[in-house]
């Protein structure tokens, strides 16, 4: 199987492809650095993402704050990470870079002052 990404790590945008076989990768082509082709194998390995959401605040001057994740989470938890996201409710004051929660080992940050 051939999976094929335009890689998103450099502004080069390189067309990257990752030839996999019987589970294992055997090649990888189209990329002109090293990060490149490290990405384009995690991707096809196990693909994390920075998740961003917003929350509900308490007596901010806003209803509410965006958050992230202070690292990329594994694809397959990020609806278990929006579920918790969904109950989180926070108070007012926050300032960007707070860490407001904890979700597995992974911080949550405030993106946003409120």
């Amino acid at each position: 199987m051939i999976y094929r990404f335009t890689c998103i790590v450099c502004p080069l945008g390189c067309a990257i492809e990752v030839e996999v076989e019987n589970g294992k990768i055997k090649d990888v082509r189209g990329c002109t650095c090293p990060r490149g082709k490290e990405w384009a194998i995690q991707e096809v390995t196990n693909p994390k993402r920075v998740v961003m959401s917003v929350v509900p605040l308490e007596g901010g001057a806003l209803p509410t704050v965006s958050v992230k994740t202070a690292e990329p989470v594994p694809k397959e938890k990020i609806p278990e990470l929006m579920k918790f996201l969904a109950n989180l409710k926070l108070k007012a004051p926050i300032k960007i870079g707070d860490v407001v929660a904890e979700w597995d080992r992974i911080k949550i940050v405030a993106t946003r002052g409120a």
